[in-house]
């Protein structure tokens, strides 16, 4: 028997230190200004975890309507937006959210009933290149992962 070195690939402790792992990775390796999981709990979408943590103060919420998650969950707006006030879907909302959002990607996090959790999601305050959409599967599978591991009694 050898022995095995494991340390960077242990379990996380809970749901949410894998999301705030989660964020941290995305952030490293797609960019983007911040990153956040959100819950939506209407009439609002909350701000759970943010990465940095000061780009977004956890329990922000924003009313539903206004936020360009509620666009994307919909359908009326694509997950990637690389400049989003040429969106229709997003364009009000860049207005909206002034100088904070010019790029956005989003992936909604589901129950295991199929039920919408939340979001993850991550903005820029600068347009970026459309090569930003590369980086889709991956944050899919990262939000499929976080909607897996969401407590049964999670919504």
């Amino acid at each position: 028997m050898f022995p095995l070195v494991v340390d960077d690939v242990v379990p996380f402790e809970d749901w949410t230190a894998a999301a705030r792992a989660s964020l941290g990775f995305l952030h490293r390796t797609v960019g983007l200004d911040a990153w956040m999981v959100t819950q939506v709990r209407p009439p609002h979408q909350v701000v759970l975890l943010s990465h940095p943590l000061e780009a977004m103060l956890v329990g922000t919420a924003v009313p539903w309507e206004q936020t360009f998650c509620r666009s994307m969950v919909s359908g009326a707006g694509p997950r990637v937006a690389t400049v989003a006030a040429v969106v229709p879907a997003y364009r009000d909302l860049v207005t909206l959210h002034g100088d904070r959002v010019a790029a956005y990607l989003g992936v909604p996090l589901v129950t295991r009933s199929g039920e919408l959790f939340g979001t993850l999601c991550g903005v820029a305050s600068r347009a970026q290149p459309r090569s930003l959409a590369r980086h889709l599967p991956l944050v899919e599978m990262t939000a499929r992962m976080l909607s897996t591991l969401l407590p049964p009694d999670a919504g």
